[in-house]
Order: structure tokens, then C-alpha cells, then sequence
């Protein structure tokens, strides 16, 4: 699969005009659409659309812009082909963006649409409605971390190039809060054409808002949304890097970044502006973003929220892990990792995907997926320092930069004491994910975990504490985002982190991509895409592994098998 920036403008530009109310030559243009079309939230009757107006700055003076969606079963969406025409306003209040959540359409159906305002017409868009009772098969693409100074956005133009796709699953980092000369990923060839707007870490509402537009104005992730609807859930960075229920630790309310929760309020009101997202139901918060999705009797989609609901405050090996005789008391520190109180998910929330397993179960679909934010796995540290010997480890350490040395050094260590690799992944809360490895075999569930956030491609067997093979999870690399790969050279890490760790089958953390999973009764597929660069938009894409899973009767699922 090869794709260069013509291609994917000439894929963006298919269509675009189509249906488009004509502009007369001496017309004021009065608004345009910047940022493209999206859709989202698919159930089997009803879809969320999403544009956001970019007005003039005479048609910005308006209280409010007013315009049509049109949804057809073709791209013309003229005549016979038109479905649906219904009206919208938007304004200044929710920063021009629209979004409509469209009921009364057909199940497992394509879809086309367009917005339509001021004598301008958005780009095409086509999406589908999940199906409904029998369905053969499932295609997704799962992505996530998306870091815009660090390269193109190449994975998502590979995404919008699928001949078959039900949707994309979006994990969460799909914009980073950090900015200005030298931040996190500010390092490539590519960056200083691509810098973070505004220029400088992300607090009020206005600088969220701008982000996302940025984000929204690159046109590989263009053509990814009008592709297929996305099914979305945040990570951290959409708020602030490592956050949890009480803070972050990109957040220092000493420092003028003000008030957690006016931080965190305001991020989320741009993130529902910004994305297609249904908005809350009543009684919901707007950090209450677990949603089921049936797809046929096929399978379950439950997307679960990790940050904001419930999470306990991370531990920190520099301040949780005590050094006693200049040594790490393991003991000490493996008393507070597993205090039975600290929670990632809560129990609301696992009591909602316990209820929703059972359903599902219950219901004779065959897979219940769950997306998810976070590796799941049970992933210890290499001791890298041991296998490698003194000499080649001191070598390797020396050619680091400096910033780097201490923490790989830690990283090291941490495996002689089989101590866990990222404390803000499952593992930092291993008492909560055995609960939830639980919740899957006491349903009987054939549960397939998907995971973002970590920047490298996972294939993962789940054990509980028994030792019994519960789940499969399949962990997606960033979009850009740079890998450990990319920082510590010469380190075998692939290697490493599957001789530890039993349930790690495959890793890599270089690789830049994304995963695309299908799914039928007898087996899901999960092909880990690579592209070829993120530093330049000719690129290629390859499926660099392959492996599939089948169900097991009474519950539970196979072990990974290469393909």
C-alpha cells in the first residue's frame, strides 16, 4: 500500500463539491469549512454528524450561522439518493462547531453527507450505521496518539485508503497539550513545519479550542473521519499528560495553571465540541464517556473511560519507591501497589461493564471488545544491564542523551526487582484489573482488549492470578508519538520485554501505525500496520505481524497464533 500527498488530496478533494449550492462570481464568500466532516457514535439506527463552520470575519459577527446537513445513499445526494435534509445553527457559544445526532436511518447501511452553509459546501463524508441481528464480519481500525509537530499523520491516510472499514476506534492522545520550541516530540526533521498552535502548553478554553482546530486541519486526519465513523475515547493529553481524578502531573496549580477541575472542565467542553462524540445523557457527567455499541450478533464494543471518573493518583517510583541502604525496598513499595483501594476504573463503572459482559454474552454474540486506554498486560522491565553485560551497557548508557540516562538506567533496575514496567498502565493498579479479569470469566465473555497510550504495537495474552488464559489484547503504536524505541538505541527492548514477560507474544516500539482487526464467529484478526515514515507523505504501509484468536466454548479465548 503506497500512498504520496497528491493521492490523498485527490482523495480528499473526490466528491468535494458535489451538491454544492452555487456561489455567485461577485458573492462574499461567508464562511468556509476548514476542518473537514466527521462522524461518530454509530448505533444501528443513528449516527452523530459533525463540521465545524470557519466564518469570515464579517459572517463571525452573526449571533449565529445557519445552514443544512444532507445525508444520501450516494455521494451525488441529489434526487432518489437523498435521505435526509435537516437544519442547523452553530455560533461564538460553542466555537462554530456542529454537531447532529441523527436518528431514524436504516441498520448496517452506508451512508453519505454534506453541510452546506452560506452558499459553501464541506467536504463529502460517508458513514454507516451498525448492523443489525446476523452479521458475517467486522472490520476496525484502532489508532491512537497522535503527536502533530512529531511527523504526518500518515497512519490515518492509510486508514482512509481501506476498501472495507465499520469504523475507527480512536484510544485517546489524539491532540497533545504541550507546546512551544523543545517540547515533548518537538525533535524531528518535520518539526519545525509542523509546530503546536498555539505555541506554548494549553490551559483556557480559547487554547483547547485552537488545538483541536489545528489538529483538525491536517489532511490525512481529514480524510480519515469523512472515511468512517469514529468511535472516540480520551486519554491523558487531552486534558493534561498522566492526569487522574484529583490531577495531572503536567497540571502545577503553583505555577499559573489555576484550578484542576477548571482545567479539566474546560478541555472536556472543547473535546465534546470538537469531536463526534454523542454529548452526555441526563444525569451523566462529561467525564462519564463508558458507551456500548452492538454490532450485530457479531460483537460488543465497550469503551471504557481510565482517567477522569475514578483513577487513583498514579505511583511514582521517584517519590513511592523507598532506598534503603542504597538499595529500592521492593517490599515497601509492593505494599502500596497493591492497596485493594486504589482504583482505575471504580466500582460503578465495573459494576456498568460486568452488567454490559453478561448482556452480551447472554445476547449469543461471539466477541466482547474493550476499548480501552491503557496496556492491560502484565509487563515487567527487562534488566537489560545484566543481559547485556557492564561494558555494552555503560556503552549504550554513555551514547544517551542526558535526559535519558537516568530514567533507562531506573528502567533497568527495575527489572532485577520484577518491578512493573509503566506503573500508569494496569499495572499500576494490579488489584483493579484482576477484578475486571474476573468480571470476564464469571461472564463467560470472549473478551478481546484493545489498548493505546504506550507507543509501541502489543500482542497480548491475559492471565488472571490463577494462571488461566481469560483474554487476548491487542495494543496499538502511536500515530506519530515517539516510542521508547525511538529514544533508547541499541537496547533489544522487542526482545526483552518478551523473554520477561509470559504474556507479551509480540512488541515493538519504533514502529509508527496502527491496527486493523477483523472479525468473524471463528476468528479475529489482528494486523499491526505499519507505515513506512512519518517524516515525509510518500510512504508505504505493510502488515509487520499478523495473529489471530479464536473463541473458546463456556468463555475465555485461544492463545495468539502468527499468521
Amino acid at each position: 500500500m503506497a500512498m504520496n500527498r497528491r493521492g490523498l488530496l485527490a482523495l480528499l478533494g473526490a466528491g468535494a463539491g458535489a451538491a454544492a449550492t452555487p456561489v455567485a462570481a461577485d458573492e462574499v464568500q461567508m464562511v468556509a469549512f476548514a476542518h473537514g466532516v466527521a462522524s461518530g457514535d454509530p448505533l444501528s439506527d443513528r449516527i452523530v454528524f459533525w463540521t465545524r463552520i470557519s466564518p469570515s470575519a464579517s459572517a463571525a459577527g452573526k449571533a449565529k450561522v445557519k445552514g443544512r446537513l444532507l445525508i444520501g445513499a450516494s455521494p451525488e445526494l441529489g434526487g432518489a439518493a437523498a435521505v435526509k435534509s435537516l437544519d442547523f445553527e452553530t455560533g461564538a457559544d460553542r466555537d462554530y462547531t456542529v454537531k447532529m445526532d441523527v436518528s431514524g436511518l436504516k441498520p448496517g447501511t452506508d451512508y453519505y453527507f454534506q453541510f452546506q452553509s452560506e452558499g459553501a459546501a464541506s467536504p463529502i463524508g460517508r458513514a454507516r450505521t451498525l448492523p443489525s441481528g446476523p452479521t458475517t464480519d467486522l472490520v476496525l481500525a484502532v489508532a491512537s496518539c497522535s503527536l502533530y509537530p512529531r511527523g504526518y499523520f500518515n497512519a490515518y491516510g492509510d486508514i482512509a485508503r481501506q476498501e472495507r472499514l465499520d469504523a475507527v476506534i480512536h484510544l485517546g492522545d489524539y491532540i497533545y497539550e504541550y507546546g512551544g520550541p523543545g517540547s515533548y516530540g518537538d525533535d524531528t526533521t518535520v518539526s519545525p513545519s509542523r509546530p503546536h498552535n498555539p505555541p506554548r502548553e494549553i490551559l483556557s478554553l480559547a487554547d483547547y479550542r485552537q488545538r483541536h482546530a489545528q489538529y483538525k486541519s491536517d489532511p490525512q486526519l481529514q480524510a480519515a473521519h469523512a472515511r468512517a465513523p469514529w468511535i472516540v475515547v480520551w486519554d491523558d493529553h487531552e486534558t493534561a499528560n498522566d492526569s487522574w481524578l484529583g490531577g495531572a502531573e503536567n497540571h502545577n496549580p503553583d505555577k499559573a495553571e489555576g484550578d484542576w477541575a477548571t482545567r479539566k472542565s474546560v478541555a472536556l467542553k472543547a473535546y465534546y465540541e470538537w469531536m463526534p462524540i454523542r454529548e452526555p445523557a441526563p444525569g451523566r457527567t462529561a467525564e462519564m464517556a463508558n458507551r456500548a455499541f452492538q454490532f450485530g450478533d457479531l460483537a460488543s464494543l465497550f469503551m471504557v473511560e481510565t482517567r477522569l471518573t475514578a483513577r487513583t493518583e498514579p505511583l511514582d517510583y521517584g517519590k513511592d519507591l523507598p532506598i534503603v541502604d542504597g538499595k529500592p525496598d521492593a517490599a515497601a513499595f509492593k505494599a502500596k501497589w497493591l492497596d485493594p483501594s486504589r482504583r482505575l476504573l471504580g466500582p460503578d463503572q465495573l459494576s456498568w461493564l460486568a452488567t454490559e459482559l453478561a448482556g452480551s454474552v447472554a445476547a449469543g454474540r461471539t466477541w466482547q471488545i474493550i476499548g480501552n486506554q491503557i496496556v492491560m498486560a502484565r509487563v515487567s522491565a527487562p534488566d537489560f544491564r545484566a543481559t547485556l553485560g557492564e561494558a555494552k551497557w555503560g556503552e549504550i548508557i554513555a551514547g544517551l542523551p542526558e535526559e535519558y540516562r537516568v530514567p533507562v538506567t531506573q528502567l533497568s533496575a527495575l527489572g532485577s526487582f520484577g518491578l512493573p514496567y509503566n506503573l500508569d498502565a494496569w499495572d499500576g493498579y494490579p488489584i483493579d484489573r484482576e477484578r475486571v479479569l474476573g468480571a470476564f470469566k464469571a461472564t463467560g465473555a470472549h473478551p478481546l482488549v484493545l489498548a493505546g497510550d504506550s507507543h509501541a504495537f502489543w500482542a497480548n495474552e491475559l492471565h488472571d492470578a490463577g494462571g488461566a488464559r481469560v483474554a487476548a489484547e491487542f495494543g496499538t503504536t502511536g500515530v506519530t508519538s515517539p516510542g521508547a524505541g525511538d529514544v533508547i538505541q541499541g537496547v533489544p527492548l522487542n526482545q526483552g520485554f518478551e523473554d520477561k514477560n509470559p504474556e507479551v507474544v509480540f512488541n515493538d516500539h519504533s514502529a509508527k501505525g496502527y491496527v486493523l482487526l477483523t472479525l468473524t464467529r471463528e476468528t479475529a484478526k489482528a494486523e499491526f500496520i505499519a507505515v513506512s515514515t512519518i517524516l515525509s507523505t510518500d510512504y508505504t504501509a505493510r502488515a509487520m505481524r499478523t495473529y489471530t484468536v479464536t473463541p473458546v466454548a463456556g468463555g475465555g479465548v485461544s492463545g495468539l497464533k502468527a499468521v
